[in-house]
């Protein structure tokens, strides 16, 4: 149970800000600092602080207004301290994760009288690697080995040495951190990715810069840290390494994860695995040369001339053997259909054919072996390094265990790939969701990809994450779909024992705004018809001194409207692909800074995360309702396991999924308690389909006006 002294800390704290900030109670927040302390703090542990049981997963949906930040601030930070826990902060987005850093969380520690220490946690491509700068500014010829056939060049060109002269200046004199986001301009890629590393290329604490490494002086610092600020790709790249490597073990830890609606498709994109069959061979003949350059060194040791002989003998039998896979893929390829602007065949159920399977088991060996060895010939030049067993120079030692370590890791994945394509997939519940697709290589070369992706992200979260954690917090203003969480629960793996709840808006809906579905003769489902309708009706019922935000659901909607309107409004409207996003932002507000009318034509990207207060958005028009175009293979895949199992797809994802979406289009009109507008629904379905009813019934209160 939650102490009476942490019950009077937080209470005590959240009284502090308000006083010192000069702000009234809000009643959601103060409902959801309450449910967290109360699911964290009632958390059992034994006595080493570790959990020894569950009920500790606490889902909070608290709409825009709530102050998510400071409530879960104010509740988490004095439990995870008493808990002796690191309280992890992930979010979906850079412009939170920056919102949280730079401004929530310093005025938190100013006004609240909580003492707490903070840390910004990044992987390590944004730091700079001191031994790529020292390769660079050196002119050292390295055999290096890339991940990817298509990374940068290793021979910089006068602008980037020069470019790579400051960086070790700025160093020196301590005016840098190594920080790519603390440069003085912004680096473009093709400069900054010669000089940067990840885990898989990183030698560690073995690299003779290692003192100096900007990277792990971050992450000392972040150790020392009471809040670690992360977003949700670095939480799940660490677990992917198994947790604790590069942030907080997941037993040490409490998590709060914010835009937790985004969490199980993340889930989804970095648990998936994939593999190109053209880029792949050419990274293998890439690494075949580097690794043959290495063993025509005349100083090579004897022992490690044979490693490296061994390494390059699976290299050549691993391309060979994917030779055959080429005419194999083709007739598949020709069988499929063209989805999403590629050609793509989905292996339904996600058994892949007999014939396929075969060559993925004989794969899987070779790619195995690959790894098998690579971990020995690593294994080898470790000791070289930590206990001098080979007479090889250390910059050379640091290099091909560099290189090796990234082969490795590549081969991980290609290996990932095979197993699921080469094991008995008979009996997966829920089945992975295998495809192949036509793509675009750049340079008007194309490749075929095979991938394997869960359909779900349950599982994967349950065991790496939720089994593990000490506790979690997840918020959102969009975690129930038709006013239940059974949507997200299913999506997310979260336990029965989980605690759910739905705090109040701040918001004055009913009195702040209406819904308007304005009559029209046509139905949405009738596309031609129901555009004819839209490129009449948006000019009469937008007011064109005034900030309207229109939504469409297809970019071809979009642009048949936007060529057909008079030229009047025409001029009033800027519509996405014509600008890149932020432009259309600032000219819009510039618009009506000046006294202007303006309306964005804009797609799913401006119906979430988009902030127009006040002014600037006093009017939201959704174009349909935004149901999912049901042609990605993992959707697919997921709607083909429900209806084996005697679902409706249709009922279970396609409607709520629409539902949320709806509910975060609305979300772009109230940012402020003080703000006032309209939202009109431009598809009838909303109240002539008994699904569109369910929509609008879970809908914030506003007004409705139903004509």
């Amino acid at each position: 149970m939650l102490s009476d002294a942490l019950k009077d800390e937080i209470q005590g704290a959240y009284r502090a800000f308000l006083t010192s900030k000069g702000l009234r109670a809000r009643l959601g927040q103060r409902l959801m600092i309450a449910h967290i302390a109360r699911v964290l703090g009632g958390i059992k542990r034994n006595q080493d602080h570790q959990r020894s049981g569950g009920d500790h997963l606490c889902v909070v949906e608290a709409g825009t207004g709530t102050g998510k930040t400071l409530a879960y601030a104010l509740a988490a930070i004095p439990i995870a301290r008493e808990c002796d826990k690191t309280l992890v902060i992930a979010t979906a987005t850079v412009a939170l994760q920056e919102q949280i850093l730079q401004r929530d969380l310093p005025d938190i520690l100013r006004h609240s009288g909580l003492s707490f220490s903070l840390s910004l946690s990044k992987g390590r491509r944004r730091y700079l690697c001191l031994s790529k700068l020292d390769q660079m500014l050196s002119g050292a010829e390295t055999q290096t080995m890339p991940l990817y056939p298509d990374e940068y060049s290793n021979h910089p060109d006068a602008i980037a040495l020069d470019l790579y002269a400051r960086f070790a200046d700025q160093l020196a004199r301590g005016n840098w951190d190594g920080d790519r986001d603390n440069w003085d301009s912004v680096l473009p890629d093709n400069q900054w990715q010669p000089v940067t590393t990840d885990h898989a290329q990183c030698s560690g604490r073995r690299c003779s810069h290692v003192k100096q490494c900007s990277f792990f002086k971050a992450r000392e610092s972040m150790a020392q840290a009471d809040v670690v600020v992360a977003n949700h790709d670095l939480v799940l790249a660490d677990l992917a390494l198994g947790g604790g490597a590069i942030l907080p073990a997941p037993e040490d830890a409490i998590y709060i994860f914010d835009e937790a609606h985004h969490l199980p498709d993340k889930v989804i994109n970095h648990f998936s695995a994939n593999f190109r069959l053209g880029a792949s061979e050419r990274w293998l003949e890439q690494a075949e040369r580097s690794v043959g350059a290495i063993i025509a060194l005349p100083g090579l040791q004897s022992s490690l001339r044979g490693q490296f002989e061994s390494l390059l003998n699976l290299l050549i039998a691993a391309r060979k053997g994917l030779e055959p896979l080429r005419p194999l893929l083709m007739e598949w390829l020709a069988e499929g259909s063209e989805r999403q602007g590629q050609r793509q065949f989905r292996f339904e159920d996600g058994r892949v054919p007999e014939e396929l399977a075969s060559h993925a088991r004989g794969l899987r060996g070779a790619f195995a072996d690959l790894v098998q060895h690579s971990e020995k010939l690593l294994d080898t030049l470790q000791d070289g390094l930590d206990k001098g067993t080979l007479e090889q120079r250390r910059d050379e030692l640091e290099q091909w265990l560099a290189d090796v370590a990234a082969m490795r890791f590549r081969c991980q994945g290609m290996l990932g790939l095979w197993q699921s394509y080469g094991g008995d997939t008979s009996n997966e519940k829920p089945p992975l969701a295998r495809w192949l697709a036509q793509v675009d290589s750049g340079m008007g070369i194309t490749d075929m990809e095979l991938h394997s992706s869960p359909i779900l992200a349950a599982k994967t979260l349950q065991n790496t994450l939720w089994s593990r954690c000490y506790g979690a917090v997840l918020t959102s203003a969009t975690l129930t779909a038709l006013g239940s969480f059974k949507r997200f629960s299913m999506r997310a793996g979260l336990y029965e024992d989980a605690s759910f709840e739905i705090v109040p808006s701040p918001f004055a809906h009913a009195e702040a705004g209406e819904i308007y579905v304005p009559a029209m003769d046509c139905d949405a489902g009738d596309p031609e018809a129901h555009t004819r309708a839209l490129i009449e009706m948006l000019p009469k019922i937008i007011d064109a001194d005034a900030g309207s935000l229109v939504l469409f659901a297809s970019k071809r909607q979009l642009n048949a409207v936007l060529e057909a309107v008079p030229a009047d409004f025409r001029a009033l409207v800027l519509a996405q692909g014509e600008l890149p996003k932020q432009d259309i932002l600032r000219r819009h507000r510039e618009r009506l800074d000046g006294d202007k009318g303006s309306v964005i034509f804009g797609l799913a990207s401006f119906a979430e995360g988009v902030d127009l207060p006040g002014k600037y958005c006093s009017h939201v028009l959704i174009a349909k309702i935004p149901f999912a175009v049901p042609e990605d293979p993992v959707e697919e895949a997921l709607a083909e396991w429900i209806t084996h199992n005697k679902g409706n797809p249709f009922m279970e994802i396609t409607v709520p999924d629409a539902a949320v979406r709806l509910i975060q289009a609305s979300g772009r009109l109230l940012r402020s308690e003080s703000d006032r507008g309209r939202i009109s629904i431009l598809d009838r379905r909303i109240v002539t389909r008994q699904y569109g009813r369910k929509m609008l019934a879970s809908m914030p209160p506003y007004q409705q006006i139903i004509e």
